[in-house]
């Protein structure tokens, strides 16, 4: 059997970035940028007012003090949007609201609040530096200046950032096209009543909300049942997708036939990974396509989506950050043994001051679709002879940020 890293290695080395696509900026969130993108502006583009107040020159101001005023005369007003007529000369002052371009022979601006204004006359009773209260002309950003590289997953600040550039559309990988197929006779389709001896079909609703959370397109091709003529014609079908994802079909049983339809149409590069849950699971190549097979088992296909799934759509996506993030937490609660294979346990996380804690989501048998409920990280666990003790520092893969996190105080 392959080991986790192994065989995430081999589905990897078939996975190549796709094509590209332009979208708006307002429908490019958890897109993946396809190429670096330069700014070819400043920003701020013109040097303007920190906030309400009058534009100066700093010269004009030395020596300023309550005993000691200098007026200064009030020759105009620029507000946000406009561009102040002419250049300020000696002894002059502008009334200035906050983003206005500063004037032509200004260099400071004095808040409204430290001046008196009567008949034309701006009092200060205080002495300005130059730049106060300026923002300079690409203080934030400079022409030239990279934004977002290839591999960047946008979210609101990037989104924000190109925007303030004018970069829009922004140049996009495709999602990828991810054709589901969940097998078995004894699986009743979401919304109907399982007939006796059915169960209701819970991998297709989770693997669509997990392919679209991993930035892929999911297409439901239905349930395969345990025929394979019927399984032969479907998967013939997915070969227009850019990856085949199949739940069940992949063991050694009678009614596994995704594994015979995968080595009769294609090529198996493995279907054994040693660990648990989620010891079978194949891969190969459905004539050009690849094809990655889950197990049935609720638990077993969702472990094996987050080690093998999402990274496939992720490398596809051509996204920097292709595995989930690492961390070491302290583990809290019973005694997990170690056994001849690596083994993934769904854990809560929660932090008591500076420690982050993990303690399970219960049971953890490979079809308790409960123990994934509330899961924010996974253990990861090696084999061995050992346990892990309340105390130990494990390492875990950190799950979706939506997913719970306790705070506790104390």
């Amino acid at each position: 059997m392959l080991t986790v890293e192994e065989a995430r290695e081999r589905i990897l080395a078939q996975m190549k970035p796709l094509d590209s696509e332009d979208v708006p900026l307002t429908e490019a969130l958890g897109r993946v940028v396809a190429h670096v993108v330069v700014s070819q502006e400043a920003v701020p583009p013109f040097a303007n007012s920190a906030m309400d107040g009058y534009a100066i020159r700093a010269a004009d101001t030395e020596g300023a003090s309550k005993t000691a005023p200098i007026d200064l005369r009030l020759v105009g007003e620029v507000p946000a949007g406009r561009l102040y007529a002419g250049e300020m000369h000696v002894g002059e002052a502008v009334r200035i609201l906050t983003g206005a371009a500063v004037p032509d022979g200004a260099d400071a601006v004095i808040q409204q609040e430290l001046v008196t204004v009567k008949d034309g006359i701006v009092t200060l009773t205080q002495p300005v530096a130059p730049n106060t209260n300026i923002r300079p002309a690409g203080g934030d950003v400079r022409p030239g200046v990279t934004l977002v590289r290839a591999g960047t997953e946008l979210g609101p600040s990037e989104i924000a950032l190109l925007a303030a550039v004018g970069a829009h559309p922004i140049t996009v990988t495709r999602r990828p096209r991810v054709a589901l197929l969940t097998t078995g006779d004894e699986l009743a389709p979401l919304g109907t009543a399982p007939q006796p001896g059915q169960i209701h079909e819970s991998n297709m609703p989770y693997l669509i909300a997990a392919i679209r959370r991993a930035g892929g397109d999911p297409w439901w091709l239905g349930i395969a049942p345990d025929r394979i003529e019927t399984l032969r014609a479907m998967l013939d079908q997915a070969r227009e997708a850019d990856l085949i994802l199949t739940s069940g079909g992949v063991s050694v049983g009678d009614y596994d036939l995704v594994k015979q339809v995968l080595s009769e149409a294609g090529n198996i590069g493995f279907w054994r990974v040693r660990m648990r849950p989620g010891k079978p699971v194949a891969f190969g190549l459905l004539g050009t396509t690849p094809l990655l097979g889950l197990p049935g088992n609720p638990v077993s296909a969702a472990v094996t989506f987050e080690l093998f799934g999402r990274p496939a759509i992720r490398r596809m996506l051509g996204a920097a950050q292709v595995e989930r993030p690492q961390i070491i937490v302290e583990y809290e609660g019973e005694a997990i043994p170690q056994g001849d294979r690596r083994h993934f346990v769904r854990a809560r996380l929660h932090t008591h001051g500076a420690r982050l804690i993990a303690r399970t989501t219960g049971a953890q048998d490979s079809h308790l679709i409960s123990s994934l409920q509330g899961a924010s990280a996974l253990l990861d666990i090696p084999e061995g002879d050992g346990a892990i003790h309340s105390g130990d520092l494990v390492p875990a893969l950190l799950l979706n940020d939506a997913l719970p996190w306790d705070i506790e105080v104390g």
